[in-house]
């Protein structure tokens, strides 16, 4: 009796790659031997090979085509066919990898060649590609990036990593890249697609770790990455599907990151719309959107904005919550959602909870469904969405749209009719959030807040949020060029790359600083930010456009009380610098300090 490996490579062909394995499975039964089956296909790993089993092997059998990850069968003997082969003649397909399968190592030659070549690898340098993500696709996902590449470097490692950011992926790694690959370290705090690292070690991060020490999380990238897909013994394809819908979900950090996603996804929708609304508005005036003025450019271009763009707002946002909980099925329910969401007057609070509920409501569906291996294919394209669509759209029309709609409808009454100290308050709530972390949860809550309310016509807040995230990066930038006492050499050239990234309304450019000297440097930024976000208010400047920086602001009705707006922002700036020289203690002029990272991470920026 002889024992055989096999690996079926069959990329979208689930269903003829779960045959193959049968009908593998049932020769080998009937002419008395064993084998085992791998199958990768778009989905995943089933049956993943133990990592023994070339030990104990006869021959291995190569499948299909694409990534068979076959380094580990070194010592094995190997044949080929194709699918349509095995499901014609799987005994002649075993015959033919019987004839040509060599004596094997005996067990305790093939453990020992086995840890030789194991202890070769961790001596020596390791292959690692990496992907990193922010919601917003701009400096996170950058000072991630560089913060990986250093640290691999300085520990002897080679790397590539893959940034996916608001201008989309830069520097893709290749199918060759990830196939060498030793580890996968993704640092996002956006949802990844991870299909194409099947079988792969993987370690997931937030960016964070990536930017403040990119050796530590190196390392534990080494040491803790565990191969994704793999269920874990012979296992039927639904529950191996359903394994790999749980491993994902449990590595990821709930709800917020979750909405974050949505946001990410949004945020190319709205500034989009809202640049071509501004734009509308200033060839054709206020009554642009009339029938009257049909066939001007002025009128197309508002169609385009608020007709276009503005409408797949609050579904891109749904859809892409829906998308990080439950992966491709979530999309369809989340975007239905989303445009009941809309139609009803929920507008992007609707959303959120079409998202949320689309989202967890097919993840739900997903693993309590049970099929057929044969029907499993159905699921993610037939099954979940329909019926995550009849769930969100049901509930949206008959539970929650009504109430959310009149909640959302009462908050935009409100805002609106902000007068005085209530507005200023809110102002200074907004500011206080942007420069709090510059670009962390506290920051991101106040922009996804902000920038939601644009769906409802509400523009205030947008304005207070960009204008106060505009602040920490000037204030210092100013600071060092006004209190050079107070800074190192190294953060006074630093300085220079703050002021870019403040422009442009990257507030993750006062991180270093902020790093560096915490309890000085926040309560500063907070207060100048609190103070630009209060005058914002006070003087209801308006903002259609949730990014851009000061580049928006030549744009013709793109921000309402223009000159009030720039006021603040200055005065932000300049409290900012102050409270900085009063908090900050003079430093040695050599005094030694670390690099910081912004600098690299304003040129990609």
């Amino acid at each position: 009796m002889a024992t055989l490996l096999a690996v079926i490579a069959a990329g979208d062909l689930t269903t003829q790659a779960v045959l193959a394995a049968e009908a593998l499975r049932k020769a080998a039964a009937k002419a008395g031997h064993r084998i085992q089956v791998e199958i990768r296909t778009s989905l995943g790993i089933q049956s993943p090979l133990d990592a023994a089993a070339p030990s104990t092997a006869d021959g291995l059998i190569l499948i299909g085509s694409g990534d068979f990850d076959d380094r580990r069968f070194a010592t094995l003997k190997r044949s080929t066919a194709s699918l349509d082969e095995v499901l014609g003649n799987p005994a002649a397909v075993l015959d033919k990898a019987l004839s040509s399968a060599t004596s094997a190592l005996s067990a305790d030659a093939a453990a020992a060649a086995a840890a030789s070549t194991a202890a070769a690898a961790a001596a020596g340098p390791r292959r690692i590609v990496a992907i990193t993500s922010c919601p917003t696709g701009i400096a996170h996902t950058f000072m991630a990036a560089e913060g990986i590449q250093q640290a691999a470097t300085a520990l002897g490692h080679k790397v590539r990593v893959e940034t996916q950011g608001s201008v989309g992926a830069r520097d893709t790694l290749t199918d060759e890249e990830i196939r060498e690959a030793d580890v996968v370290l993704i640092a996002a705090d956006t949802q990844i697609d991870l299909s194409r690292f099947a079988g792969k070690r993987v370690f997931l991060s937030g960016t964070k770790p990536a930017i403040n020490d990119g050796k530590a999380l190196v390392n534990r990238a080494l040491a803790e990455a565990k191969t994704h897909g793999a269920a874990g013994g012979a296992v039927p394809l639904a529950d191996a599907v359903a394994a790999g819908k749980a491993e994902r979900s449990a590595q990821r950090t709930g709800p917020y990151k979750h909405l974050m996603t949505g946001v990410s996804f949004m945020l190319p929708f709205v500034v989009t719309g809202g640049l071509l609304i501004a734009l509308a508005f200033a060839l054709g005036g206020i009554y642009v959107y009339e029938e009257s003025n049909a066939g001007t450019l002025g009128y197309a271009l508002f169609q385009i904005g608020a007709k276009g763009a503005f409408a797949l707002m609050v579904p891109a946002l749904a859809g892409y919550i829906a998308y990080s909980i439950a992966d491709r099925p979530g999309i369809a329910p989340g975007m239905v959602g989303g445009m009941l969401a809309g139609s009803i007057g929920a507008g992007f609070l609707g959303g959120i909870v079409a998202g949320f509920i689309a989202g967890y409501g097919t993840a739900f569906l997903n693993r309590h469904i049970k099929l057929h291996r044969n029907l499993e294919g159905l699921k993610p394209v037939l099954i979940l969405p329909l019926l995550g669509s009849l769930l969100t759209g049901l509930l949206m029309i008959y539970v929650v749209g009504t109430p959310v709609a009149e909640a959302l409808a009462w908050m935009s009454a409100w805002l609106k009719g902000m007068q005085g100290s209530s507005a200023i308050l809110l102002g200074l709530l907004i500011g206080a959030m942007m420069a709090f972390d510059m670009g962390g949860p506290v920051n991101k809550a106040a922009y996804a807040f902000s920038t939601g309310l644009i769906a409802s016509q509400v523009y205030t807040p947008m304005a207070a949020a960009m204008a106060a995230g505009m602040v920490p990066p000037l204030g210092l930038a100013l600071a060092t060029k006004l209190f050079a006492d107070r800074f190192t050499a190294e953060e006074r050239e630093a300085g220079n790359a703050a002021a870019v990234l403040g422009i442009a309304f990257i507030t993750e450019g006062a991180i270093p600083f902020a790093a560096r000297d915490p309890l000085r440097v926040i309560p500063a930024l907070m207060l100048g930010g609190a103070l630009t976000g209060a005058m914002s208010m006070a003087v209801g400047a308006e903002l259609k456009v949730p990014h851009g920086g000061v580049f928006v602001l030549p744009i013709p009705n793109a921000v309402t009380h223009l000159l009030g707006y720039v006021v603040a922002l200055v005065v932000g700036t300049v409290v900012t610098a102050v409270a900085l020289r009063i908090l900050k203690k003079p430093v040695a002029a050599t005094a030694a300090a670390p690099k910081p990272a912004v600098q690299q991470a304003g040129a990609h920026a």
